[in-house]
């Protein structure tokens, strides 16, 4: 199948938008649940959100206070910030519209519903009354989206551009809430260790992976385990392993694909040698750096290798 290198590019960032806005909408929602079960005075910041998704210097720009009404503000409704729902819904609709050729007609219908339902409803509901109802309005339509792509479509070349995207991104955010999230709430300095399982839980459910936790590793809640799940457990969908997994075997069908593969398998070499039991949490952050550092390079190889135009010919 031959596609053309900007409709490929169009694919990719629509799943990148779709499962950023999902999982932005999922870590706001359980943000939100920490704030009100946490004991009271060991209440976490809100600008740990705006860190986990390394948005500080967009966020300075227009807010000097990191409180509840401006951080969720800036992470449901602002139009500037390229991590905020309404952001990557509006920029994944755009992609939807100018590849609908190669797409399944619902999935056009379906984006642009929840464009609309997003333009009337996220500026009201940064605030509580509201708010939950919409992000779990989010995550629904947007799992129903994907889960109509991966129902519909053939597995040819716009079928591996959409999960490139879809689980670059997932990994990427895994590591990102993993590293800020956890290394941020579980300062001694600022949480007594009383509210460590509640904290993890909260990471657990921000990727949407208690319940599986529970079923597969256990009842009790605890750091080593819950960083090994989320990164090593090839059987869950959100697991860095996961992704990456998935990510290769779409890209081995894709020529010109050895670049990319290279960067993939040192990334995976890398985690197959991390042990979260192993370290500390310095050391844990030290390897999400390293390891994000790759994500970006296997991010660049891809749009290097089948987005750009070929140079030219002197």
């Amino acid at each position: 199948m031959i596609m053309l290198s900007r409709v490929a590019e169009r694919l990719y960032w629509m799943a990148r938008y779709l499962e950023r806005a999902e999982d932005t909408a999922r870590l706001t929602q359980a943000y939100s649940h920490l704030i009100m079960d946490i004991p009271a005075g060991s209440e976490p910041g809100w600008d740990i959100l705006v860190r986990i998704l390394d948005a500080e210097p967009i966020f300075g720009e227009n807010h000097r206070v990191c409180n509840e009404q401006n951080v969720l503000k800036f992470l449901i409704a602002d139009e500037e910030n390229a991590g905020s729902i309404n952001f990557c819904i509006r920029a994944a609709r755009e992609n939807v519209r100018t590849t609908r050729d190669v797409l399944p007609e619902e999935v056009w219908e379906h984006v642009n519903e929840l464009y609309l339902y997003s333009v009337e409803n996220a500026a009201r509901s940064v605030g509580r009354r509201n708010r939950h109802k919409f992000l779990d309005q989010v995550i629904t339509r947007c799992q129903m989206i994907n889960g109509l792509l991966m129902t519909t479509l053939c597995r040819d070349h716009a079928y591996r551009f959409i999960k490139l995207g879809h689980l670059l991104e997932r990994a990427d955010m895994t590591t990102r809430v993993i590293d800020v999230g956890a290394g941020a709430l579980l300062g001694h300095e600022r949480l007594n260790q009383a509210v460590d399982p509640l904290i993890w839980s909260c990471l657990l459910q921000s990727l949407s992976a208690m319940g599986t936790y529970r079923r597969t590793i256990g009842p009790l809640v605890e750091a080593d385990a819950v960083v090994e799940f989320v990164f090593r457990d090839g059987s869950l969908p959100r697991s860095v392993k996961f992704c990456l997994d998935g990510i290769r075997q779409e890209l081995v069908p894709l020529k010109n694909h050895k670049a990319a593969l290279k960067v993939l398998d040192r990334a995976r070499r890398s985690l197959s040698r991390f042990h979260a039991e192993n370290g500390e949490r310095e050391d844990l952050h030290k390897f999400i750096d390293r390891f994000q550092l790759e994500l970006n390079t296997l991010g660049e190889t891809i749009s290097t290798t089948w987005f750009m135009p070929p140079p030219e010919n002197d």
